[in-house]
Formats: C-alpha cells, structure tokens, sequence
C-alpha cells in the first residue's frame, strides 16, 4: 500500500474512533463499537487481498454518517467524493421506520456495487458473530433467529463476488444457530 493510501485508511480509522468513541456493542460485554468496525475492515481486507484501500477505509466509516454527527459533505471533505458514495450506499435513512429500513434493504440488495455489496457482507458477518457469542441481553432467541434469517436474505443478494468473504458470513450463521440451540437446549 502506497504512504498516501496508508495514510488515508489510519484517518479513517482515526476520524471513526472519534466519532464513535463513546458508542458500545449492544453485547452484554457493551464491547467498544470501534471493534465492530475494526472487524468490518479486517474481514474485508483478508478476503481482497488489501487490495481496495478506499474500501477498507470506507469499512471504518461505514456508520458514521448512520450513527453520528457525521455530514455526507463533512465524508466528501475529507475523504473524497469515492469513499463518501461508497458508505452513503451502505446507509440506511433513520428517518424512515425500523421494518421499513430492513425491507429496503433486501430490496436494495442486488442494485448495489460490488464493493458496496462487499462491505454489506462483511458488515453483515461481523453483526452475525457477534449475535453469536454476545447477543443484546434484551434480545430472545427468536429475535435473534429472525435476523440471521434477514441477514441471509440481504446477504443473498450480494453473493458471486467473494467465496472467502461468502465462507466467513456462512460462518458466523452457522455459529448464530448453533449457539441460539445451546440456548435453548
């Protein structure tokens, strides 16, 4: 990786430190949410090769604007009009209800880049991991089934891209069910 691309992707690991400094996983280990981002980049760069700088700093920002008091034109300043596309395609609206928000984004799915659909699933990959070793203490088990089961749906939409990326969500399903069964049993 060349000193400016390097020096690109440890702002953007800066700029989402900051922003979400004070934000927890919603674990009963409350996890530090940087964490969550970290995996997001470290997933997506094994499974390319590191070859996408851009995309892995758009790992790290992926939320910002969705979690923060982060400005699209704040991510166009600076890091450029490529990353800024890049989370805005992966962001929901908040303003739209939470059914809504998930129904779009199945439907949204298939119409989104490759690199976008790569970040959707590493994204979705480390949310699944984390529902199986750490789950929301206020989540049950059949909450937690039915967003595996949505995640599949969104992650459907986005395979053909990545087998190494497409092994690791397979994964951390396979992981959510079989810890969801320990729960019950």
């Amino acid at each position: 990786m060349t000193s400016e691309k390097t020096r690109m992707v440890t702002r953007a690991i800066h700029f989402a430190a900051q922003r979400h400094a004070d934000q927890r996983r919603k674990g009963r280990r409350r996890e530090p949410y940087i964490n969550h981002l970290t995996e997001v980049a470290e997933l997506l760069s094994d499974a390319t090769g590191g070859e996408d700088a851009a995309l892995v700093a758009a790992c790290f920002l992926h939320d910002t604007i969705e979690d923060t008091q982060t400005s699209l034109d704040e991510l166009r300043n600076l890091f450029g009009e490529d990353i800024a596309s890049l989370v805005m395609e992966v962001t929901d609206d908040k303003s739209l209800p939470k059914m809504e928000r998930k129904r779009l984004q199945i439907v949204t799915a298939p119409k989104k880049s490759r690199r976008a659909k790569l970040l959707k699933i590493a994204d979705a990959t480390s949310n699944v991991r984390a529902l199986a070793v750490d789950p929301p203490a206020d989540w049950d088990t059949a909450r937690v089934v039915d967003y595996v089961a949505w995640a599949e749906q969104v992650i459907s939409h986005c395979r053909g891209l990545n087998p190494k990326l497409e092994q690791a969500f397979d994964a951390a399903v396979s992981d959510a069910r079989e810890a969801v069964l320990l729960r019950v049993a």
